[in-house]
């Protein structure tokens, strides 16, 4: 699979790069794509929630009737979760959401995911630039010019760029990661994946086909 390689201007420069099969070409798993995916949005999770049940409630522990002649059902405790003010049953508790996966698991579910983008034909590959200072604007107009200001973008770098990181932070629709970093949570969230082309190198490092 050929790609052409694009400029800073949408313009294309002539030049193509081929694209791993192993990587943009195989047969989707839907399955890994899940799991990883619920693994990475699992991690996000803090899991501080808590309330305080029967036994953490302050309140008298004298029994608040008589048990027989009232008419009404039983009762021995305000704290009761029957009552307003009293402990919640099995209530959440503090807790650790994060599961494991396997490596090749993981790896998979990348590949699922890039090949998913291809096949929808939501890859672009502009020619390695950066910017001379940080401005939004400069990255506004490197999303018209590639006709992508209409979408999400995840734009993939070779390692970290300060001044295209600070210039697309303001933009809600962009987000900027080093190939290294690169997540199938990301991928599947970006409607286009723009990589510039010594990444598309980094992905044969990354999942060492080299």
């Amino acid at each position: 699979m050929e790609l052409a390689i694009l400029n800073t201007s949408g313009e294309d420069t002539g030049r193509k790069i081929e694209l791993n099969d192993s990587v943009f070409a195989i047969e989707p798993n839907d399955h890994a794509i899940y799991l990883d995916v619920k693994q990475y949005l699992a991690n996000q999770r803090q899991g501080t929630h808590k309330s305080k049940e029967r036994a953490e409630i302050s309140g008298s522990t004298k029994k608040i009737k008589k048990q027989k002649g009232t008419g009404t059902a039983r009762a021995g405790s305000i704290k009761s979760p029957v009552f307003r003010g009293g402990g919640r049953v099995f209530g959440p508790r503090p807790r650790n959401y994060s599961f494991k996966l396997n490596k090749k698991l993981k790896q998979l579910a990348r590949k699922s995911a890039l090949s998913l983008k291809a096949k929808n034909d939501g890859l672009l590959v502009i020619e390695d630039f950066s910017f001379d200072a940080i401005k939004t604007k400069s990255f506004v107009e490197l999303q018209n010019n590639l006709k992508v200001s209409d979408k999400k973008v995840l734009l993939v770098l070779t390692e970290d760029n300060k001044n295209i990181y600070l210039s697309s932070r303001n933009l809600k629709n962009v987000e900027v990661v080093r190939v290294s970093d690169l997540a199938t949570y990301d991928i599947m969230k970006a409607s286009t994946l723009l990589f510039v082309e010594s990444s598309v190198k980094g992905l044969d490092e990354m999942f060492k086909l080299n």
